[in-house]
């Protein structure tokens, strides 16, 4: 009869104690803001017939249906060319910036901001891929998805040691990002630019007072309940949105693959040779006509889709069959990103697809990354030799600081201050 709430306890305690998932959500914030990135690099030459004035679907269409649908968007604040080249630009610059994670919980903000200006501008451009990827850049804001891989990450882990050593560092960029987008924020609500749909501007607001009261707390707090009470908060709010993420995923294959069970083409097996030799969807027509070529091959692939979109979600309970699972549908996927030429909507169902990584690999993959950034190692063990002394018992001139001896070091380095790196905000 215990053991029902002990359960309920520790997965209480499990949810609000950490952000769950660290590895995944970064890896999501990596795949969405990479795939936003290089969708707008590719399109930079066609900007303006896609989402700006030079476009079919012009300026005075676009506010027809925002009136009716109340959809967010920054760019038809005016139809000035200038204010969409600005946001074009900072679209991408917020993109990149969420990508190398450098003040993630505000670039998850202006990241969704540049995604929803453009793509509910020109609501006709694109396919399936900017759907998730439109729900997926809301999620993100939810998230805690800087907790490692992440220029925050490097920053955080910098504040500790500072700390360690009795430093005090001080953050001056976050309040000076902070002032600044509060004050852009509340001119656009004072100019009547907020009065479409309540929820995005309720929750750049919301964000807005989190992040002033996350600072605060860790300033002027004389005791650490209140940051811990707001770790509580940060935590569920995270690994409510990890839900909401993973359930979206499961829905979107579970759909997908009760809705193919209905076609006849599927059911018959030639439903993959169609699309294939579609003018459209060839970029490689040899390469379509090899894949199509056995029947039997076809046959397969079709039933193998619709039984895998379809058996996915009732297989996250099995470690082993998820895994070989997942593997099926990002291999489809990449093949679906060469054949059918749809690079951006295979990368990001791989994304969303990454939320289901196994933790074990996820991390034997960024230890690979890392000693690839470092470089091979040098040879007979990477050892440096001493450098030679110099008569002043100093060392010699491209010496470096931690091969002096701990009881010769110069008088220059001791006087020398120390870093003061700025801690990192909430991730």
């Amino acid at each position: 009869m215990n053991r029902f709430p002990a359960a309920l306890f520790r997965g209480i305690a499990r949810v609000t104690d950490s952000a769950l998932g660290p590895h995944q959500t970064a890896v999501i914030r990596i795949g969405f803001s990479l795939t936003w990135l290089l969708f707008l690099l590719r399109e930079f030459p066609h900007r303006q017939e896609l989402y700006g004035p030079d476009g079919p679907w012009d300026f005075g269409l676009a506010e027809q249906l925002v009136a009716t649908n109340d959809a967010f968007t920054v760019l038809l604040w005016s139809d000035s060319r200038i204010w969409f080249e600005a946001v074009y630009a900072l679209a991408v610059l917020w993109s990149l910036l969420l990508l190398l994670g450098w003040r993630t919980r505000t670039m998850s903000v202006l990241f969704m901001v540049g995604v929803l200006a453009l793509q509910n501008r020109s609501v006709f451009v694109g396919d399936g891929g900017d759907n998730v990827l439109h729900l997926m850049a809301v999620y993100l804001v939810f998230t805690r998805c800087g907790r490692v891989w992440s220029l925050d990450a490097r920053r955080t882990r910098r504040a500790e040691e500072a700390c360690a050593r009795g430093e005090r560092p001080r953050d001056r960029v976050g309040p000076a990002l902070w002032s600044v987008l509060g004050f852009l924020l509340l001119m656009a609500t004072v100019a009547g630019r907020m009065d479409g749909d309540r929820f995005i501007p309720a929750l750049l607001w919301a964000v807005w007072f989190a992040q002033a009261l996350w600072w605060l707390t860790g300033r002027r707090a004389r005791t650490a309940q209140p940051r811990m009470l707001l770790d509580v908060v940060a935590n569920t709010v995270h690994n409510g949105a990890l839900l909401v993420i993973m359930a979206e995923a499961c829905l979107i294959y579970a759909t997908a693959g009760w809705y193919k069970v209905q076609g006849s083409r599927w059911q018959d097996g030639t439903a993959v040779y169609y699309p294939l030799h579609l003018e459209y969807f060839s970029p490689w027509p040899a390469l379509a006509d090899l894949l199509s070529a056995s029947g039997t091959l076809v046959m397969l692939v079709t039933y193998a889709t619709v039984a895998v979109q379809v058996a996915f979600p009732f297989t996250l309970f099995n470690r082993r069959v998820k895994n070989a699972l997942l593997t099926f549908m990002i291999l489809e996927h990449a093949v679906i990103a060469v054949v059918l030429g749809l690079p951006f909507f295979s990368l990001a169902m791989i994304a969303a697809d990454a939320v289901f990584l196994p933790t074990s690999f996820l991390r034997r993959l960024g230890d690979l990354a890392a000693r690839v950034r470092a470089g091979p190692r040098p040879r007979g063990g990477g050892v440096p030799l001493p450098a030679p002394r110099s008569p002043a018992g100093t060392p010699a001139e491209g010496t470096s600081v931690a091969e002096t001896p701990a009881d010769e070091t110069p008088a220059s380095v001791e006087a020398a201050p120390a870093p003061g790196p700025v801690p990192g905000p909430r991730t």
